[in-house]
Protein backbone atom coordinates (compact mmCIF):
# COMPACT_ATOMS: atom_id res chain seq x y z
CA UNK A 1 0.00 0.00 0.00
CA UNK A 2 1.15 3.26 -0.93
CA UNK A 3 2.37 6.11 1.92
CA UNK A 4 -1.13 7.56 2.58
CA UNK A 5 -1.00 11.49 1.64
CA UNK A 6 -2.40 14.01 4.02
CA UNK A 7 -4.08 15.19 0.97
CA UNK A 8 -4.95 13.82 -2.45
CA UNK A 9 -3.76 15.04 -5.72
CA UNK A 10 -5.04 18.21 -6.73
CA UNK A 11 -7.15 18.23 -9.72
CA UNK A 12 -8.77 20.90 -12.84
CA UNK A 13 -12.56 20.26 -12.32
CA UNK A 14 -13.89 22.21 -15.51
CA UNK A 15 -17.35 22.79 -17.18
CA UNK A 16 -18.45 20.91 -20.28
CA UNK A 17 -21.20 21.57 -22.38
CA UNK A 18 -20.68 18.88 -24.79
CA UNK A 19 -18.68 15.27 -24.48
CA UNK A 20 -17.01 13.43 -26.87
CA UNK A 21 -14.59 10.74 -25.27
CA UNK A 22 -12.68 8.53 -26.99
CA UNK A 23 -12.18 5.05 -26.42
CA UNK A 24 -12.46 4.55 -22.11
CA UNK A 25 -13.46 6.62 -19.32
CA UNK A 26 -14.24 6.94 -16.19
CA UNK A 27 -17.27 8.11 -14.72
CA UNK A 28 -18.92 8.91 -11.14
CA UNK A 29 -21.93 9.92 -10.60
CA UNK A 30 -23.69 13.00 -8.99
CA UNK A 31 -26.89 14.16 -7.60
CA UNK A 32 -26.73 17.62 -9.68
CA UNK A 33 -24.02 16.26 -11.87
CA UNK A 34 -21.83 13.27 -13.86
CA UNK A 35 -18.03 13.95 -13.79
CA UNK A 36 -15.91 11.93 -16.03
CA UNK A 37 -12.12 11.63 -16.69
CA UNK A 38 -10.33 10.30 -19.61
CA UNK A 39 -6.48 8.40 -19.16
CA UNK A 40 -5.16 8.83 -16.29
CA UNK A 41 -5.03 12.73 -16.34
CA UNK A 42 -5.88 15.47 -13.58
CA UNK A 43 -8.50 17.40 -15.38
CA UNK A 44 -12.32 16.36 -14.59
CA UNK A 45 -15.03 17.38 -16.37
CA UNK A 46 -18.18 17.97 -14.83
CA UNK A 47 -21.41 18.19 -16.74
CA UNK A 48 -24.56 19.12 -14.90
CA UNK A 49 -27.69 17.53 -15.28
CA UNK A 50 -31.36 18.02 -15.06
CA UNK A 51 -32.92 14.98 -13.18
CA UNK A 52 -36.23 14.08 -14.13
CA UNK A 53 -36.57 13.68 -10.18
CA UNK A 54 -35.42 17.24 -9.25
CA UNK A 55 -36.91 20.32 -7.74
CA UNK A 56 -36.56 23.62 -9.20
CA UNK A 57 -33.78 24.32 -7.14
CA UNK A 58 -31.58 22.07 -10.12
CA UNK A 59 -33.87 24.02 -12.74
CA UNK A 60 -30.91 25.80 -14.60
CA UNK A 61 -28.83 22.39 -14.41
CA UNK A 62 -29.07 21.13 -18.51
CA UNK A 63 -30.27 17.54 -19.49
CA UNK A 64 -27.72 14.91 -19.69
CA UNK A 65 -25.67 16.05 -23.02
CA UNK A 66 -26.66 13.73 -26.55
CA UNK A 67 -22.95 13.29 -26.32
CA UNK A 68 -22.71 11.59 -22.72
CA UNK A 69 -25.71 9.54 -23.26
CA UNK A 70 -24.70 7.84 -26.53
CA UNK A 71 -20.90 7.17 -25.20
CA UNK A 72 -22.85 5.67 -22.30
CA UNK A 73 -25.05 3.91 -24.35
CA UNK A 74 -22.35 2.26 -26.77
CA UNK A 75 -20.69 -1.15 -25.62
CA UNK A 76 -17.41 -0.17 -27.40
CA UNK A 77 -16.67 2.61 -25.32
CA UNK A 78 -15.99 0.71 -22.14
CA UNK A 79 -16.54 2.57 -18.78
CA UNK A 80 -14.65 2.64 -15.49
CA UNK A 81 -16.56 3.16 -12.55
CA UNK A 82 -16.56 2.75 -8.74
CA UNK A 83 -20.13 1.13 -8.43
CA UNK A 84 -21.33 -0.05 -11.52
CA UNK A 85 -25.03 -0.80 -9.99
CA UNK A 86 -25.11 2.90 -9.09
CA UNK A 87 -24.36 3.98 -12.30
CA UNK A 88 -27.26 1.90 -14.15
CA UNK A 89 -29.92 2.81 -10.99
CA UNK A 90 -29.57 6.34 -12.65
CA UNK A 91 -29.94 5.02 -16.02
CA UNK A 92 -33.11 3.29 -15.35
CA UNK A 93 -34.17 6.58 -13.09
CA UNK A 94 -33.54 8.56 -16.36
CA UNK A 95 -34.36 6.15 -18.55
CA UNK A 96 -31.11 5.78 -20.57
CA UNK A 97 -29.14 3.28 -21.56
CA UNK A 98 -25.63 2.00 -19.76
CA UNK A 99 -23.72 -0.48 -21.70
CA UNK A 100 -20.35 -1.39 -21.72
CA UNK A 101 -18.87 -1.26 -18.47
CA UNK A 102 -15.37 -2.93 -18.19
CA UNK A 103 -14.85 -1.82 -15.03
CA UNK A 104 -16.33 -1.90 -11.21
CA UNK A 105 -13.33 -1.13 -8.62
CA UNK A 106 -15.41 -2.23 -5.93
CA UNK A 107 -16.20 -5.54 -7.14
CA UNK A 108 -13.26 -6.31 -8.45
CA UNK A 109 -11.35 -5.28 -4.81
CA UNK A 110 -13.85 -7.73 -3.31
CA UNK A 111 -13.01 -10.83 -5.65
CA UNK A 112 -9.48 -10.17 -5.35
CA UNK A 113 -10.06 -10.28 -1.14
CA UNK A 114 -13.34 -11.25 -0.15
CA UNK A 115 -12.46 -10.83 3.19
CA UNK A 116 -12.08 -7.21 3.44
CA UNK A 117 -13.77 -4.93 6.43
CA UNK A 118 -15.27 -3.62 3.90
CA UNK A 119 -15.38 -1.87 -0.01
CA UNK A 120 -16.67 1.71 0.50
CA UNK A 121 -14.96 4.22 -1.62
CA UNK A 122 -13.29 5.60 1.87
CA UNK A 123 -11.76 2.49 2.46
CA UNK A 124 -10.27 1.36 -0.44
CA UNK A 125 -8.93 5.25 -1.73
CA UNK A 126 -6.83 4.93 1.14
CA UNK A 127 -5.63 1.29 0.27
CA UNK A 128 -5.02 1.64 -3.21
CA UNK A 129 -4.27 5.24 -3.87
CA UNK A 130 -2.87 6.13 -0.90
CA UNK A 131 -4.73 9.45 0.24
CA UNK A 132 -7.75 10.83 2.27
CA UNK A 133 -10.85 11.85 0.12
CA UNK A 134 -12.06 15.59 -0.03
CA UNK A 135 -15.02 16.54 2.26
CA UNK A 136 -16.70 18.67 -1.03
CA UNK A 137 -19.23 16.42 -2.79
CA UNK A 138 -17.71 17.52 -6.21
CA UNK A 139 -14.02 17.05 -5.27
CA UNK A 140 -14.96 13.99 -3.32
CA UNK A 141 -16.20 12.71 -6.61
CA UNK A 142 -13.17 13.62 -8.67
CA UNK A 143 -11.03 11.97 -5.77
CA UNK A 144 -13.41 8.63 -7.05
CA UNK A 145 -11.96 8.72 -10.64
CA UNK A 146 -8.94 8.57 -9.93
CA UNK A 147 -8.87 6.21 -7.27
CA UNK A 148 -10.79 3.83 -10.43
CA UNK A 149 -7.99 5.19 -12.78
CA UNK A 150 -5.17 4.48 -10.37
CA UNK A 151 -6.40 0.97 -9.79
CA UNK A 152 -8.41 -0.70 -12.73
CA UNK A 153 -5.28 -2.17 -14.47
CA UNK A 154 -3.63 -2.99 -11.43
CA UNK A 155 -6.83 -4.87 -10.39
CA UNK A 156 -7.95 -6.48 -13.63
CA UNK A 157 -4.63 -7.98 -14.06
CA UNK A 158 -4.61 -9.02 -10.67
CA UNK A 159 -8.55 -10.67 -11.33
CA UNK A 160 -6.56 -12.64 -14.18
CA UNK A 161 -3.77 -13.84 -11.90
CA UNK A 162 -6.12 -15.75 -9.93
CA UNK A 163 -8.22 -17.15 -12.29
CA UNK A 164 -11.20 -15.07 -11.27
CA UNK A 165 -11.86 -12.98 -14.66
CA UNK A 166 -14.68 -15.29 -15.81
CA UNK A 167 -16.67 -15.29 -12.34
CA UNK A 168 -15.98 -11.31 -12.85
CA UNK A 169 -16.93 -10.56 -16.38
CA UNK A 170 -19.88 -13.36 -16.35
CA UNK A 171 -21.62 -13.31 -13.34
CA UNK A 172 -20.70 -10.03 -10.70
CA UNK A 173 -20.07 -7.58 -13.35
CA UNK A 174 -23.71 -8.20 -15.45
CA UNK A 175 -25.07 -9.12 -11.80
CA UNK A 176 -25.11 -5.04 -10.99
CA UNK A 177 -27.63 -4.17 -13.69
CA UNK A 178 -30.34 -7.01 -12.33
CA UNK A 179 -29.46 -5.97 -8.96
CA UNK A 180 -30.26 -1.97 -10.08
CA UNK A 181 -33.51 -2.95 -11.89
CA UNK A 182 -34.55 -4.77 -8.66
CA UNK A 183 -33.63 -2.16 -6.13
CA UNK A 184 -35.09 0.40 -8.44
CA UNK A 185 -38.33 -1.64 -9.17
CA UNK A 186 -39.15 -2.35 -5.35
CA UNK A 187 -41.14 -5.25 -3.56
CA UNK A 188 -45.18 -5.07 -3.49
CA UNK A 189 -45.85 -4.67 0.30
CA UNK A 190 -49.77 -5.02 1.34
CA UNK A 191 -49.05 -2.46 4.22
CA UNK A 192 -53.06 -2.73 5.30
CA UNK A 193 -52.10 -6.32 5.65
CA UNK A 194 -49.14 -5.25 7.64
CA UNK A 195 -50.72 -2.57 10.39
CA UNK A 196 -53.45 -5.33 10.82
CA UNK A 197 -51.22 -8.07 11.48
CA UNK A 198 -48.75 -5.52 14.08
CA UNK A 199 -52.38 -4.94 15.86
CA UNK A 200 -52.97 -8.54 16.37
CA UNK A 201 -49.52 -9.36 17.79
CA UNK A 202 -49.87 -6.35 19.96
CA UNK A 203 -52.99 -8.32 21.36
CA UNK A 204 -51.14 -11.36 21.31
CA UNK A 205 -48.18 -9.91 23.43
CA UNK A 206 -50.53 -8.33 25.52
CA UNK A 207 -52.08 -11.77 26.80
CA UNK A 208 -48.99 -13.08 27.00
CA UNK A 209 -47.50 -10.63 29.16
CA UNK A 210 -50.74 -10.89 31.48
CA UNK A 211 -50.13 -14.79 31.72
CA UNK A 212 -46.45 -14.42 32.99
CA UNK A 213 -47.23 -11.90 35.38
CA UNK A 214 -50.14 -13.94 36.69
CA UNK A 215 -47.83 -16.86 37.00
CA UNK A 216 -44.93 -14.71 38.51
CA UNK A 217 -47.27 -13.22 41.05
CA UNK A 218 -46.04 -10.02 40.19
CA UNK A 219 -44.98 -7.69 36.73
CA UNK A 220 -41.36 -7.29 36.40
CA UNK A 221 -39.42 -5.83 33.06
CA UNK A 222 -39.70 -9.02 30.38
CA UNK A 223 -36.64 -7.33 28.92
CA UNK A 224 -34.34 -7.80 31.66
CA UNK A 225 -32.22 -10.55 31.98
CA UNK A 226 -31.57 -10.24 35.67
CA UNK A 227 -35.05 -9.47 36.35
CA UNK A 228 -36.49 -12.91 34.57
CA UNK A 229 -33.74 -14.48 36.11
CA UNK A 230 -35.12 -13.72 39.27
CA UNK A 231 -38.21 -14.50 39.00
CA UNK A 232 -37.16 -18.25 37.25
CA UNK A 233 -34.69 -19.11 39.57
CA UNK A 234 -35.07 -17.73 42.90
CA UNK A 235 -38.96 -16.65 42.76
CA UNK A 236 -39.86 -20.51 41.39
CA UNK A 237 -37.03 -22.26 42.23
CA UNK A 238 -36.01 -23.90 38.65
CA UNK A 239 -32.83 -25.17 38.55
CA UNK A 240 -29.91 -22.99 36.35
CA UNK A 241 -28.28 -24.09 33.54
CA UNK A 242 -25.64 -21.79 32.61
CA UNK A 243 -23.79 -19.12 34.20
CA UNK A 244 -22.55 -15.97 32.55
CA UNK A 245 -20.36 -12.70 34.09
CA UNK A 246 -22.77 -11.17 35.23
CA UNK A 247 -25.65 -14.62 37.01
CA UNK A 248 -27.37 -16.64 35.41
CA UNK A 249 -28.22 -16.98 31.72
CA UNK A 250 -31.68 -16.91 30.20
CA UNK A 251 -30.82 -17.59 26.88
CA UNK A 252 -33.38 -19.12 24.52
CA UNK A 253 -31.90 -22.45 24.91
CA UNK A 254 -31.77 -22.01 28.59
CA UNK A 255 -35.41 -21.33 28.47
CA UNK A 256 -36.12 -24.03 25.59
CA UNK A 257 -34.62 -26.78 28.40
CA UNK A 258 -37.00 -25.15 31.02
CA UNK A 259 -39.69 -24.94 29.76
CA UNK A 260 -40.11 -28.84 29.82
CA UNK A 261 -40.46 -28.66 33.47
CA UNK A 262 -42.50 -25.31 33.82
CA UNK A 263 -45.27 -23.01 31.68
CA UNK A 264 -43.74 -19.97 32.54
CA UNK A 265 -39.84 -20.15 30.43
CA UNK A 266 -42.62 -21.22 27.48
CA UNK A 267 -44.49 -18.32 27.55
CA UNK A 268 -41.00 -16.05 27.95
CA UNK A 269 -39.87 -17.80 24.50
CA UNK A 270 -43.41 -16.79 23.15
CA UNK A 271 -43.21 -12.93 24.00
CA UNK A 272 -40.03 -13.07 22.73
CA UNK A 273 -41.12 -14.30 19.47
CA UNK A 274 -43.94 -12.37 18.99
CA UNK A 275 -41.72 -9.28 20.05
CA UNK A 276 -39.20 -9.81 17.94
CA UNK A 277 -42.03 -9.65 14.83
CA UNK A 278 -43.46 -6.74 15.66
CA UNK A 279 -40.29 -4.76 16.46
CA UNK A 280 -37.61 -6.22 14.22
CA UNK A 281 -40.37 -6.83 11.02
CA UNK A 282 -43.57 -5.43 11.27
CA UNK A 283 -42.67 -2.26 12.23
CA UNK A 284 -39.15 -2.35 10.13
CA UNK A 285 -41.62 -3.17 7.02
CA UNK A 286 -43.96 -0.62 7.50
CA UNK A 287 -41.25 2.05 8.27
CA UNK A 288 -39.05 1.53 5.16
CA UNK A 289 -42.42 1.62 2.31
CA UNK A 290 -41.87 4.25 -0.46
CA UNK A 291 -45.33 6.38 0.47
CA UNK A 292 -44.70 7.73 -3.65
CA UNK A 293 -44.53 4.34 -5.13
CA UNK A 294 -45.98 2.36 -1.88
CA UNK A 295 -43.23 -0.52 -2.55
CA UNK A 296 -40.29 -1.58 -0.32
CA UNK A 297 -36.78 -0.87 -2.30
CA UNK A 298 -34.55 -2.81 -0.43
CA UNK A 299 -30.67 -2.43 -1.10
CA UNK A 300 -28.36 -5.64 -2.43
CA UNK A 301 -25.10 -5.96 -1.67
CA UNK A 302 -22.50 -7.61 -3.49
CA UNK A 303 -19.70 -7.74 -1.62
CA UNK A 304 -21.00 -8.22 1.73
CA UNK A 305 -20.36 -11.65 2.57
CA UNK A 306 -16.93 -13.42 2.29
CA UNK A 307 -18.93 -16.54 0.84
CA UNK A 308 -20.10 -15.02 -2.31
CA UNK A 309 -23.75 -14.89 -1.33
CA UNK A 310 -25.76 -11.47 -1.95
CA UNK A 311 -26.74 -9.68 1.59
CA UNK A 312 -30.24 -7.11 1.53
CA UNK A 313 -30.81 -4.31 3.77
CA UNK A 314 -32.85 -1.08 4.39
CA UNK A 315 -34.84 -3.53 5.25
CA UNK A 316 -33.12 -7.42 5.38
CA UNK A 317 -36.02 -9.50 3.25
CA UNK A 318 -33.46 -12.14 3.56
CA UNK A 319 -34.08 -12.35 7.22
CA UNK A 320 -38.23 -13.08 7.38
CA UNK A 321 -38.12 -16.27 9.32
CA UNK A 322 -40.05 -19.09 7.60
CA UNK A 323 -40.56 -21.96 10.71
CA UNK A 324 -42.67 -20.40 12.95
CA UNK A 325 -46.22 -19.36 12.15
CA UNK A 326 -46.19 -15.66 12.32
CA UNK A 327 -43.13 -15.86 10.30
CA UNK A 328 -44.82 -17.44 7.41
CA UNK A 329 -47.74 -15.27 8.01
CA UNK A 330 -45.85 -12.02 7.46
CA UNK A 331 -45.04 -13.41 3.94
CA UNK A 332 -48.51 -12.82 3.24
CA UNK A 333 -48.05 -9.49 3.57
CA UNK A 334 -45.78 -9.46 0.03
CA UNK A 335 -48.95 -9.14 -2.17
CA UNK A 336 -48.44 -8.65 -5.94
CA UNK A 337 -51.22 -6.21 -7.52
CA UNK A 338 -54.06 -5.89 -8.91
CA UNK A 339 -53.69 -8.33 -12.51
CA UNK A 340 -50.43 -9.89 -11.39
CA UNK A 341 -49.03 -12.98 -9.01
CA UNK A 342 -46.01 -13.74 -7.26
CA UNK A 343 -43.70 -16.76 -8.86
CA UNK A 344 -41.54 -18.20 -6.41
CA UNK A 345 -38.60 -20.52 -7.99
CA UNK A 346 -36.70 -22.41 -5.44
CA UNK A 347 -33.57 -24.84 -6.10
CA UNK A 348 -34.47 -28.21 -4.53
CA UNK A 349 -31.50 -29.26 -2.17
CA UNK A 350 -29.11 -27.25 -4.46
CA UNK A 351 -25.94 -27.59 -2.06
CA UNK A 352 -26.34 -31.58 -1.44
CA UNK A 353 -26.56 -31.75 -5.33
CA UNK A 354 -23.35 -29.58 -5.16
CA UNK A 355 -21.51 -32.14 -3.06
CA UNK A 356 -22.43 -34.88 -4.91
CA UNK A 357 -20.82 -33.43 -8.33
CA UNK A 358 -18.13 -31.74 -5.99
CA UNK A 359 -17.22 -34.83 -4.78
CA UNK A 360 -17.78 -37.15 -7.55
CA UNK A 361 -19.53 -39.72 -4.81
CA UNK A 362 -20.91 -42.49 -7.41
CA UNK A 363 -23.37 -43.15 -4.73
CA UNK A 364 -24.92 -39.84 -3.68
CA UNK A 365 -24.39 -39.22 -7.72
CA UNK A 366 -26.92 -42.27 -8.39
CA UNK A 367 -29.53 -41.23 -6.04
CA UNK A 368 -29.81 -38.09 -6.91
CA UNK A 369 -30.10 -39.00 -10.79
CA UNK A 370 -32.61 -41.48 -10.26
CA UNK A 371 -34.89 -39.10 -8.35
CA UNK A 372 -34.70 -40.91 -4.88
CA UNK A 373 -35.27 -39.14 -1.45
CA UNK A 374 -32.14 -38.45 -0.69
CA UNK A 375 -32.29 -38.36 3.09
CA UNK A 376 -34.54 -41.61 2.97
CA UNK A 377 -31.90 -43.55 0.93
CA UNK A 378 -28.94 -41.95 3.45
CA UNK A 379 -31.24 -43.16 6.46
CA UNK A 380 -31.48 -46.67 4.74
CA UNK A 381 -27.79 -47.50 4.40
CA UNK A 382 -26.36 -45.80 7.48
CA UNK A 383 -29.18 -47.42 9.70
CA UNK A 384 -29.03 -50.27 7.66
CA UNK A 385 -32.62 -51.05 6.30
CA UNK A 386 -34.48 -50.73 3.40
CA UNK A 387 -35.82 -47.38 2.83
CA UNK A 388 -39.63 -48.24 2.62
CA UNK A 389 -38.80 -49.42 6.72
CA UNK A 390 -37.20 -45.97 7.63
CA UNK A 391 -39.37 -44.03 10.31
CA UNK A 392 -39.86 -40.71 10.31
CA UNK A 393 -36.93 -40.20 13.03
CA UNK A 394 -34.31 -41.60 11.35
CA UNK A 395 -35.12 -39.98 8.23
CA UNK A 396 -34.79 -36.36 10.40
CA UNK A 397 -31.80 -37.72 11.02
CA UNK A 398 -30.24 -38.64 7.67
CA UNK A 399 -31.18 -35.12 6.90
CA UNK A 400 -29.28 -33.21 9.61
CA UNK A 401 -26.33 -35.75 8.51
CA UNK A 402 -26.61 -34.87 5.50
CA UNK A 403 -26.96 -31.10 5.34
CA UNK A 404 -24.44 -31.22 8.29
CA UNK A 405 -21.25 -32.43 6.70
CA UNK A 406 -21.50 -29.84 3.61
CA UNK A 407 -21.05 -27.91 7.09
CA UNK A 408 -18.43 -29.69 8.66
CA UNK A 409 -20.13 -31.16 11.35
CA UNK A 410 -18.13 -33.34 14.01
CA UNK A 411 -19.88 -36.26 15.79
CA UNK A 412 -20.28 -33.79 19.00
CA UNK A 413 -22.07 -31.42 17.06
CA UNK A 414 -24.16 -33.93 15.49
CA UNK A 415 -24.71 -35.70 19.07
CA UNK A 416 -25.99 -32.00 20.10
CA UNK A 417 -27.78 -31.63 17.30
CA UNK A 418 -29.99 -34.72 17.41
CA UNK A 419 -29.73 -35.34 21.31
CA UNK A 420 -28.12 -38.70 21.07
CA UNK A 421 -24.55 -39.63 22.43
CA UNK A 422 -21.08 -38.76 20.81
CA UNK A 423 -20.37 -42.56 20.48
CA UNK A 424 -23.94 -42.90 18.45
CA UNK A 425 -23.17 -40.23 16.18
CA UNK A 426 -19.91 -41.31 15.96
CA UNK A 427 -21.15 -44.48 14.34
CA UNK A 428 -23.75 -42.37 12.19
CA UNK A 429 -20.87 -40.90 10.74
CA UNK A 430 -19.00 -43.66 10.59
CA UNK A 431 -21.83 -45.02 8.38
CA UNK A 432 -22.15 -42.15 6.61
CA UNK A 433 -18.91 -42.24 4.93
CA UNK A 434 -18.94 -45.88 4.24
CA UNK A 435 -21.70 -44.87 2.41
CA UNK A 436 -21.00 -42.31 0.44
CA UNK A 437 -16.68 -42.63 0.18
CA UNK A 438 -16.19 -40.09 -2.28
CA UNK A 439 -17.29 -37.26 0.28
CA UNK A 440 -14.89 -38.39 2.97
CA UNK A 441 -11.87 -38.24 0.40
CA UNK A 442 -12.57 -35.31 -1.14
CA UNK A 443 -13.11 -33.81 2.34
CA UNK A 444 -9.70 -34.93 3.12
CA UNK A 445 -8.12 -34.11 -0.34
CA UNK A 446 -9.26 -30.32 0.27
CA UNK A 447 -8.30 -29.75 3.68
CA UNK A 448 -4.65 -30.81 2.28
CA UNK A 449 -4.71 -28.60 -0.52
CA UNK A 450 -6.17 -25.95 1.68
CA UNK A 451 -3.13 -25.86 4.14
CA UNK A 452 -0.72 -26.04 0.93
CA UNK A 453 -2.53 -22.86 -1.02
CA UNK A 454 -4.34 -21.03 1.91
CA UNK A 455 -7.78 -21.04 0.14
CA UNK A 456 -10.53 -23.54 -1.27
CA UNK A 457 -12.57 -22.00 -4.52
CA UNK A 458 -15.94 -22.47 -5.90
CA UNK A 459 -16.79 -24.28 -9.50
CA UNK A 460 -16.54 -20.66 -10.52
CA UNK A 461 -12.89 -20.40 -9.54
CA UNK A 462 -14.45 -17.55 -6.27
CA UNK A 463 -11.71 -18.20 -3.27
CA UNK A 464 -11.89 -18.07 0.08
CA UNK A 465 -8.45 -17.59 1.99
CA UNK A 466 -8.58 -19.54 5.19
CA UNK A 467 -5.26 -18.85 7.01
CA UNK A 468 -6.55 -20.18 10.17
CA UNK A 469 -5.75 -23.33 9.02
CA UNK A 470 -1.88 -23.65 9.96
CA UNK A 471 -2.56 -22.05 13.41
CA UNK A 472 -1.74 -23.95 16.33
CA UNK A 473 -5.12 -23.12 18.46
CA UNK A 474 -7.13 -26.49 18.16
CA UNK A 475 -10.51 -24.46 18.03
CA UNK A 476 -9.91 -22.20 15.83
CA UNK A 477 -8.17 -24.40 13.55
CA UNK A 478 -11.39 -26.94 13.46
CA UNK A 479 -13.69 -23.96 12.47
CA UNK A 480 -11.21 -23.08 9.75
CA UNK A 481 -11.45 -27.12 8.43
CA UNK A 482 -15.30 -26.68 8.78
CA UNK A 483 -15.23 -23.37 6.97
CA UNK A 484 -12.60 -25.21 4.08
CA UNK A 485 -15.51 -27.56 3.61
CA UNK A 486 -18.87 -25.66 3.26
CA UNK A 487 -17.13 -22.77 1.61
CA UNK A 488 -16.65 -24.79 -1.99
CA UNK A 489 -20.29 -25.73 -1.66
CA UNK A 490 -21.72 -22.84 -0.33
CA UNK A 491 -20.01 -20.47 -2.69
CA UNK A 492 -20.75 -22.22 -6.04
CA UNK A 493 -24.44 -22.51 -5.25
CA UNK A 494 -24.38 -18.44 -4.65
CA UNK A 495 -22.41 -18.35 -8.15
CA UNK A 496 -25.32 -20.56 -9.36
CA UNK A 497 -28.16 -18.63 -8.30
CA UNK A 498 -26.14 -14.96 -9.71
CA UNK A 499 -25.84 -16.29 -12.96
CA UNK A 500 -29.34 -16.97 -12.98
CA UNK A 501 -30.30 -14.30 -12.49
CA UNK A 502 -28.36 -12.36 -15.33
CA UNK A 503 -29.96 -15.02 -17.45
CA UNK A 504 -33.43 -14.57 -16.20
CA UNK A 505 -33.32 -10.97 -16.97
CA UNK A 506 -31.27 -10.86 -20.22
CA UNK A 507 -34.24 -13.27 -21.51
CA UNK A 508 -37.25 -11.14 -19.28
CA UNK A 509 -35.91 -7.80 -21.19
CA UNK A 510 -34.99 -9.56 -24.42
CA UNK A 511 -38.59 -10.84 -25.01
CA UNK A 512 -39.90 -7.43 -23.72
CA UNK A 513 -42.01 -9.33 -21.27
CA UNK A 514 -43.63 -7.47 -18.46
CA UNK A 515 -42.09 -9.63 -16.07
CA UNK A 516 -40.05 -8.57 -13.15
CA UNK A 517 -37.55 -9.96 -10.61
CA UNK A 518 -38.00 -8.42 -7.19
CA UNK A 519 -36.28 -10.51 -4.64
CA UNK A 520 -33.40 -13.33 -4.55
CA UNK A 521 -33.53 -15.63 -0.90
CA UNK A 522 -30.90 -17.58 -1.16
CA UNK A 523 -31.80 -20.37 -3.30
CA UNK A 524 -34.83 -18.96 -3.88
CA UNK A 525 -36.02 -16.41 -6.88
CA UNK A 526 -39.17 -14.38 -7.07
CA UNK A 527 -41.00 -12.95 -9.93
CA UNK A 528 -43.90 -10.13 -9.82
CA UNK A 529 -45.43 -11.45 -13.22
CA UNK A 530 -48.65 -10.57 -15.24
CA UNK A 531 -50.72 -13.09 -14.88
CA UNK A 532 -50.90 -13.19 -18.87
CA UNK A 533 -47.41 -13.70 -18.42
CA UNK A 534 -46.94 -16.70 -16.01
CA UNK A 535 -46.83 -19.92 -17.91
CA UNK A 536 -44.54 -18.25 -20.09
CA UNK A 537 -42.60 -17.12 -17.22
CA UNK A 538 -42.56 -20.63 -15.50
CA UNK A 539 -40.97 -22.10 -18.52
CA UNK A 540 -38.63 -19.45 -18.56
CA UNK A 541 -37.01 -19.96 -15.45
CA UNK A 542 -37.28 -23.68 -15.36
CA UNK A 543 -35.74 -23.79 -18.60
CA UNK A 544 -32.59 -21.28 -17.62
CA UNK A 545 -32.56 -22.37 -13.44
CA UNK A 546 -32.26 -25.72 -14.87
CA UNK A 547 -29.46 -25.88 -17.32
CA UNK A 548 -27.74 -22.52 -16.29
CA UNK A 549 -24.68 -25.08 -15.55
CA UNK A 550 -24.29 -28.48 -16.41
CA UNK A 551 -23.34 -30.96 -13.34
CA UNK A 552 -22.98 -34.38 -12.69
CA UNK A 553 -26.35 -34.44 -11.18
CA UNK A 554 -29.65 -32.64 -12.19
CA UNK A 555 -30.74 -29.38 -10.82
CA UNK A 556 -34.34 -29.76 -9.89
CA UNK A 557 -36.17 -26.27 -9.34
CA UNK A 558 -39.79 -25.91 -7.28
CA UNK A 559 -41.79 -23.40 -8.84
CA UNK A 560 -45.24 -22.06 -6.86
CA UNK A 561 -47.50 -19.08 -7.95
CA UNK A 562 -49.81 -17.68 -5.52
CA UNK A 563 -51.42 -13.97 -5.16
CA UNK A 564 -48.16 -13.17 -2.26
CA UNK A 565 -44.89 -15.02 -1.34
CA UNK A 566 -46.88 -17.47 1.30
CA UNK A 567 -49.32 -19.27 -1.21
CA UNK A 568 -46.36 -18.88 -3.85
CA UNK A 569 -44.06 -20.55 -2.02
CA UNK A 570 -45.98 -23.34 -0.31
Amino acid sequence: MKQVASQPPKVEIVKADDFKPKDGFAVAVRERSFLVAEGKSSKILNIPVKSAHSDDLFSAAKPLPDGLVSALGDPDRKKWVFSAKELHRKGIEEKFEVHGVEFDMSIAAYLVDPAKPGYDLERLALEYAGFKLHDDPLLRGADELLVVLETREMLLDELEENELGRLYREIELPLTKVLAYMEHYGVPVDIKFLKELGTEIERKIEDVRKKIFEIAGEPFNLNSPRQLAHILFEKLGLPPIKRTKTGYSTNAEVLAKLAMQHELPRLILEYRELFKVKSTYIDALIQSVNPNTGRIHPTFHQTGTVTGRLSCSDPNLQNIPIRSDIGRELRRAFAAPRGKFIVSADYSQIELRLLAHITGDENLIRAFKEGADIHAATASAIFGKPPEMVDSLERRKAKVVNFGITYGMSPFGLAKELNISPEEAALIIFNYFATYPGVQKWIERTLEQARIKGYVTTIFGRRRYIPELNVPNRQVREMAERTAINAPIQGSAADIIKKTMVEVQEAILSQKLNSMMILQIHDELLFEVPESEIETMKRLIREIMENVVQLKVPLVVDIGVGRNWLEAHE
